[in-house]
């Protein structure tokens, strides 16, 4: 039992606080993990920030939600980083009271600055922590959680020298089951595509898409004769000349489609956020990675590309080098060797990750 019951709460039902956001990579995977919970016994309770993106992803799934203050920590002078420590230690006693009132078996964190708070004050009533780190290197606030987890969970094998090692478990990411189970009649119909050509799938995404869009866009002269393409290009990114452009089809974002979409799809172009990729990686999906350079991030998504490079799960163009007849000729080359990289995805170790999560889930409920 979590670390403020007693005896007499021996045949209680078992609870765990899920918690992470900021993105909806910090999100997603705990929304993979809540059916099996929910299979496993588990009553489910998710702590977030007041106003962040996991409010309104949770908000569907009927689980109740609590809200806390939250602050960054930045590596750079901001005049925020003289208030949000304080928000840090609010967003603490708010996480406290809220573990009292809950008296989780364990809590689950999928990361993100909303998550430092909670595992800290879990940490200080006693209460196992599991974190997951999705990245290859440690972001700053799994960093601050690291030394009071349980266990911490990874989705590369590199990253396993970098955490301590009785702590450190390859496991992948969860990916949401439903992704697994696309109809690819409706997809063709849903792009007016036939289904006697190969399709290419690209995720531009939102945060740094305007190369990728801009580079598949004037490589389709050279794509379209053998390839059909649906591209998921970010909103406000359509561009309106090429909408009757035949075999080509654009989308701001997908949602319950995108499952649909995956399962058309015989390549696919993506950056290389950890999530993404290891949702390429268990659909079995042969990719050509494009990673944000370091100009636009802490250089995470090409440390990520170059372990699934290594691992043979992946081709990857460094952005800085991407043209439109780089590009098409990279896809071809994959398209033609694509049963190479779904033979090194299938032997790999991070596949299994939600059996693997629950499993540790259950052991530090078990043994509290």
């Amino acid at each position: 039992m979590g670390g403020l019951n007693t005896a007499s709460d021996l045949n209680t039902t078992k609870k765990i606080v899920l918690t992470g956001g900021g993105t909806a990579g910090h999100v997603t995977p705990n929304i993979a993990l809540m059916p099996h919970l929910k299979e496993a016994g588990y009553e489910i309770f998710y702590i977030g920030s007041y106003e962040g993106i996991e409010k309104k992803l949770i908000t569907d799934f009927d689980i109740p939600y609590y809200g806390i203050a939250t602050g960054k920590f930045r590596r750079y002078l901001d005049i925020k980083n003289l208030t949000d420590p304080f928000r840090v230690i609010r967003g603490y006693g708010e996480a406290r009271k809220i573990l009292k009132e809950i008296q989780p078996n364990v809590v689950f964190s999928k990361g993100g600055f909303v998550s430092v708070p909670v595992v800290r004050a879990a940490a200080s009533l006693h209460i196992p922590c599991i974190i997951h780190e999705s990245d290859m290197t440690p972001g700053l606030a799994n960093k601050l959680c690291i030394p009071v987890a349980s266990k911490v969970c990874c989705n590369f094998p590199e990253t396993l020298a970098m955490l301590p090692k009785e702590k450190a478990v390859l496991t992948g990411s969860p990916i949401r089951e439903e992704l697994t189970r696309g109809n690819k009649i409706a997809a063709l119909d849903m792009c007016g595509f036939t289904a006697n050509k190969p399709v290419i799938m690209v995720i531009g995404g939102s945060l740094g898409a305007a190369s990728v869009n801009q580079a598949v866009r004037e490589a389709l002269p050279m794509l379209l004769t053998d390839f059909q393409i649906v591209h998921i290009c970010g909103k406000d990114k359509i561009d309106a000349s090429l909408l009757k452009t035949e075999g080509y089809i654009q989308f701001e974002y997908v949602k319950t489609e995108l499952k649909d979409l995956f399962a058309i799809a015989d390549v696919v172009v993506s950056r290389a956020g950890a999530n993404s990729i290891c949702e390429l990686l268990a659909l079995k999906k042969p990719n050509l990675l494009i990673p944000l350079s370091a100009h636009s991030s802490r250089g995470d998504q090409i440390l990520n590309a170059r372990s699934f490079e290594s691992q043979g799960f992946s081709m990857v163009i460094d952005d800085d080098s991407l043209s439109p007849d780089l590009l098409a000729e990279k896809i071809i080359e994959l398209y033609f060797t694509r049963q190479t990289y779904i033979e090194a995805m299938g032997r790999s170790n991070q596949l299994g990750s939600i059996r693997t999560i629950i499993k540790l889930i259950q052991n530090e409920t078990d043994s509290y």
